[in-house]
C-alpha cells in the first residue's frame, strides 16, 4: 500500500511590470486598450494593484534601471523615440499608495548595487517593510548598462563578475545593519519611564571592507521582516552563484522548458552546497501570455500584438541587454561566443534551451519579441502546469502586453482554472510577505546567511 501524497506545491505569480512607458513587448503603448501612457499618475497603479489582489497574486515585482539604452546604432535614440524603459520613475516611490488600497499584495521593487549606498538604502527598505506591513521584498541587481555606470560616477561598467564581489559586500553591510544593530527586544516604548529603546541593545555595526565603511547603527527600528525578501534576477554562472548563497527567490527567463530545468537545476545544486536546502530558493521563470475565452480570440490578440511590435524598439532594448550594436550583426549570424560585460545570462539560457543548436543573432531577437503562451484559458493553465512540472519553477513573472488588460484576461481566464487544479491559491496566507510565499517565518531562516549576523548568533556586547 502506499504512503501518502504530497501536496502538490503551489504555483506562485508575480504581476512583472515597470514604472515606465514601455517595458518588455515594445511598441503597445500607442494601442487604445492600455494605460501605459499614463504611468505618471497613481489611478492606473491604483488599478492594477487591486486587480492584483482581486486575482491573488503574491506580487506586483517592479523592474528598474539607471541608464539609457543606448547601444543600438550607437546611440539612444531609438530607445527615446519608442519610449524603450525611458523616460523611467523610481519604482519605490509607488509602494507605500499601493500598501494603503491592498492588504495581502507583495511589492517586489529593483534597486542595483552601484546605485546607492548600502547605509541609505537599508533606512528605505526598512521604512517600506514598515509601511507596507512586512510586504516588501527587494530585487538585488548589479546593472549592466555603461550609461547608469557614467550616471552614478564610475569611469566605466565594472567588469561583470566584480560587481557581483561588490554586491557580496553590500549584502553583507545590509545583513549586519537589518539582523544585527537591534537586538530583538531593543524597542521597549516604556511610557512610565520614557524610554522608547534600550541603548544597550542598538549596536554599531562598525563594518570595514573592501568598498564600504559603515558604523552604524541602523537608524530604522526593526521591521515586521528585518530584511526583505531577497530576488535576485542574474542567471550568468556568477548571478547563478550569488542566487545560491544569498537568494530567497530568483528571477529567470529561460527559453523553454528544456533550459529552465537547466537552470533551476544548476541553481538548486549549488545552494545545497551552501548548506541550504534545495528548495530554500523560489524559481520564477518570466512568461508572457495571451488569453481569450477561445483560442481564436487569443490568436487575433496575437495578431494586434504583433502587428504593433516596434523592430526598432526591440533592437534597441536587446541590444542593451546584451551591451552590443544589433544592428552591426546579420540575423543569419552564429552569436558564437559573444563577450559581453552586460547580461550574460541571457545568452548562457539561449545555450541551455538547446545545447546542441547553433543559435542565430535572429534567433535570440525573436525569442525576445515573440515567445508568447496563446490560448484560451485551458491550454494556458496545460502551459503553466507543465512549466511548473516539468521545469521545477515555483512560480510566474507575467509580463503584459498591454496593462491593466493582460491582467484582466489572465485573472479572468486562467487563474480560476489554476485554482481548480490546485496549482494557485483560492485565499492569502497570514502574515507577512515572505510567510505567505515559503509557509515560514517573517525573518530570514536559519540557514540563510544573513541569519548568522544577529546579535544571539554573535554573542557580541553592546558597542
Amino acid at each position: 500500500m502506499s504512503g501518502p501524497t504530497q501536496p502538490r506545491r503551489r504555483l506562485r505569480l508575480n504581476a512583472f511590470t515597470m514604472n515606465v512607458v514601455s517595458h518588455i513587448v515594445q511598441g503597445q503603448w500607442t494601442r487604445e486598450d492600455t494605460r501605459q501612457r499614463e504611468y505618471n499618475s497613481l489611478a492606473p497603479w491604483v488599478e492594477l494593484a487591486q486587480l492584483l489582489e482581486r486575482g491573488r497574486f503574491d506580487a506586483i515585482f517592479f523592474a528598474d534601471v539607471i541608464g539609457a539604452y543606448d547601444s543600438y546604432q550607437g546611440s539612444r535614440d531609438a530607445s527615446v523615440r519608442n519610449a524603450v524603459q525611458f523616460p523611467v520613475n523610481d519604482p519605490s516611490a509607488l509602494v507605500p499608495a499601493l500598501a494603503l488600497v491592498t492588504e495581502h499584495l507583495g511589492f517586489a521593487f529593483t534597486l542595483s548595487i552601484l546605485q546607492e549606498h548600502p547605509f541609505s538604502f537599508a533606512r528605505r527598505a526598512s521604512t517600506l517593510d514598515h509601511l507596507t506591513g512586512g510586504r516588501l521584498a527587494w530585487n538585488i541587481v548589479t546593472s549592466y548598462l555603461e550609461n547608469a555606470a557614467r550616471n552614478l560616477g564610475f569611469d566605466t561598467l565594472p567588469l561583470h563578475d566584480n560587481r557581483y564581489v561588490r554586491g557580496a559586500e553590500y549584502v553583507e553591510v545590509l545583513y549586519k545593519l537589518w539582523e544585527g544593530s537591534w537586538e530583538d527586544d531593543a524597542v521597549l516604548v516604556d511610557r512610565e519611564r520614557g524610554v522608547y529603546a534600550d541603548p544597550a541593545k542598538v549596536h554599531t555595526i562598525d563594518h570595514v571592507g573592501e568598498f564600504y565603511e559603515v558604523a552604524g547603527p541602523h537608524l530604522s527600528e526593526p521591521s515586521p521582516q528585518r530584511t526583505p525578501v531577497l530576488f535576485q534576477a542574474g542567471s550568468s554562472d556568477a548571478g547563478r552563484e550569488f542566487a545560491a548563497k544569498h537568494a530567497e527567490a530568483t528571477f529567470i527567463a529561460a527559453r523553454d522548458i528544456t533550459g529552465a530545468r537547466a537552470n533551476v537545476a544548476d541553481v538548486r545544486a549549488r545552494a545545497a552546497r551552501y548548506g541550504r536546502d534545495s528548495h530554500d530558493i523560489l524559481v520564477f521563470q518570466g512568461l508572457t501570455v495571451i488569453t481569450g475565452s477561445s483560442e481564436a480570440e487569443a490568436q487575433r490578440k496575437q495578431r494586434e500584438v504583433l502587428e504593433q511590435l516596434s523592430d526598432e524598439g526591440t533592437f534597441a532594448v536587446v541590444s542593451g541587454w546584451l551591451g552590443a550594436d544589433l544592428a552591426a550583426y546579420d540575423p543569419d549570424e552564429p552569436i558564437g561566443e559573444i563577450k559581453t560585460n552586460a547580461q550574460q545570462g541571457m545568452l548562457k539560457a539561449l545555450i541551455e534551451s538547446a545545447p546542441d543548436k547553433t543559435w542565430r543573432f535572429g534567433d535570440l531577437i525573436n525569442t525576445i519579441a515573440t515567445r508568447f503562451i496563446v490560448g484560451a484559458g485551458e491550454q494556458v493553465a496545460d502551459e503553466l502546469q507543465r512549466w511548473h512540472d516539468e521545469a521545477d519553477i515555483d512560480g510566474v513573472n507575467l509580463t503584459y502586453t498591454t496593462t491593466p488588460g493582460s491582467f484582466v484576461d489572465f485573472i479572468d481566464g486562467v487563474v480560476p482554472v489554476l485554482q481548480r487544479r490546485g496549482l494557485v491559491q483560492r485565499e492569502y496566507g497570514e502574515g507577512t510577505l515572505r510567510e505567505k510565499l515559503t509557509g515560514g517565518g517573517p525573518r530570514l531562516n536559519q540557514r540563510h546567511p544573513g541569519a548568522g549576523y544577529r546579535r544571539s548568533s554573535l554573542n557580541v556586547v553592546a558597542a
